[in-house]
């Protein structure tokens, strides 16, 4: 591996100024014309972004609405979970997952991750239905109480939906897709968003197609549930004045949705540069000695201790685990768009340090798993109940990607990893 030390001094996590510049006539045009015709509220744009959303995803409906977290409200909403109802979803994601839930007075029921791809585990999905798991014992979880599922394709993989499909089909649940992070991934040539009830996508600044701004979208294949969405998304109103429930005020602006509308038709091609530099990275890794596959690691999803950095265990001391490619395989008819380049490694908060000092943006995703949240201390659970996604947070790191990323400054990032685990 090159020596880039002398060329490259700095890389950030994220550089949306690149992206900006290579779209900024197109972008500024778009801004332009909502300024001109002034229909800031439901204008035009909106409608249009819309329909390129049903062009990109094929799926039924869409529905633009304020943030990727009103996306997952307006879904649950729209799925009825009231008072008393029970959601199960995971415990290693954002928190406006689980805070949806928990807003409309349901019940989050956690449950853990695979620990490669960590994103809600099937079977234990199956054996808390089935009654087996440890939890539903102790969470009273008669079938009647379980209303619905809210599996996250996380840091752009897909979650393993045949399996949850056929469970939530089983047992009649409401599935709503957490596709905050993964637009244009897709699972056995299925997008993301398409394959559950209801779908929630997030345009935050950061997101692979991110507004200038919050933004957020519900697609839906079944029309009265569409219909449903489209009224509770303005107060429960149809028509204007009229309201035969309580709805929300959640409304995509005109102009996020011009700037989306821009950069929707750039998309695919900046997945693609994504998966290059994941890509990239993983042959770095395996070049500079310090990758290792997850299934040759054992404490990945059972960290000891269940407290403090990493596991401790020599294997991950001085090695780094890249993500894998599961779900999100080509060769299975899978697309992992890489809204993160997720490592991880016994010595994560070490490196974190090293890091920063050689001014290598990077971010903890998420330190705190939802089970452990103290918002959530009533509901009874320990770090124990969800081992996988405790040890996840003990050793993930995300590290820079951008499509703009340069090879030089991905050599610089794991020359400073390689130095750090040597230490």
């Amino acid at each position: 591996m090159a020596n880039t030390t002398s060329t490259v001094t700095s890389v950030p996590l994220l550089d949306l100024n690149a992206q900006y510049e290579s779209i900024k006539d197109e972008v500024e045009a778009a801004i332009r014309q909502v300024l001109d015709h002034k229909k800031f509220i439901m204008g035009p744009e909106v409608k249009e972004f819309e329909q390129q959303m049903l062009d990109y995803t094929g799926a039924g409906h869409a529905y633009g609405c304020a943030s990727g977290s009103d996306a997952l409200l307006l879904s649950l909403m729209a799925a009825n979970i009231q008072n008393g109802d029970m959601v199960i979803t995971t415990p290693y994601t954002f928190f406006a997952t689980a805070g949806a839930i928990a807003r409309l007075g349901g019940i989050p029921v956690f449950l853990d991750i695979d620990p490669v791809t960590y994103n809600l585990d099937p079977n234990q999905v199956e054996d808390f239905l089935k009654g087996k798991h440890f939890l539903a014992k102790r969470l009273n979880a008669r079938a009647d109480r379980i209303k619905a599922m809210v599996p996250v394709h996380l840091y752009g993989q897909m979650a393993d939906m045949d399996p949850l499909m056929e469970l939530a089909n089983k047992y009649e649940l409401q599935v709503v897709e957490d596709a905050a992070q993964a637009i244009g991934a897709q699972y056995k040539g299925r997008p993301a968003g398409t394959i559950g009830h209801f779908g929630a996508f997030s345009f935050f600044p950061s997101k692979n197609l991110g507004a200038f701004g919050d933004g957020g979208l519900v697609t839906v294949n079944d029309a009265d549930k569409a219909e449903k969405i489209s009224i509770l998304r303005v107060h429960g109103s149809k028509p204007k004045y009229y309201h035969k429930e309580v709805g929300v005020n959640s409304r995509l602006d005109t102009i996020q949705a011009a700037i989306l509308k821009t950069k929707l038709p750039h998309l695919d091609a900046w997945s693609d540069a994504r998966r290059e530099k994941a890509a990239y990275y993983r042959r770095l890794f395996g070049e500079a000695g310090l990758s290792v596959d997850p299934a040759e690691v054992d404490c990945l999803g059972d960290c000891a201790p269940m407290s403090g950095e990493g596991c401790g265990m020599e294997e991950l001391a001085d090695k780094v685990v890249p993500p894998k490619e599961v779900e999100g395989a080509p060769e299975h008819g899978g697309r992992h768009i890489y809204h993160q380049f997720m490592i991880r490694t016994a010595r994560r908060d070490h490196l974190q340090q090293r890091l920063k000092e050689a001014n290598i943006g990077n971010a903890l995703y998420y330190p705190v798993p939802l089970h452990e949240q103290e918002c959530f201390r009533y509901l009874g659970y320990t770090a124990e109940d969800c081992p996988a996604a405790h040890c996840a947070s003990k050793q993930t790191l995300a590290l820079p990607i951008f499509p703009e990323l340069k090879a030089e400054q991905q050599e610089y990032v794991v020359e400073h990893i390689k130095k750090a685990l040597t230490e």
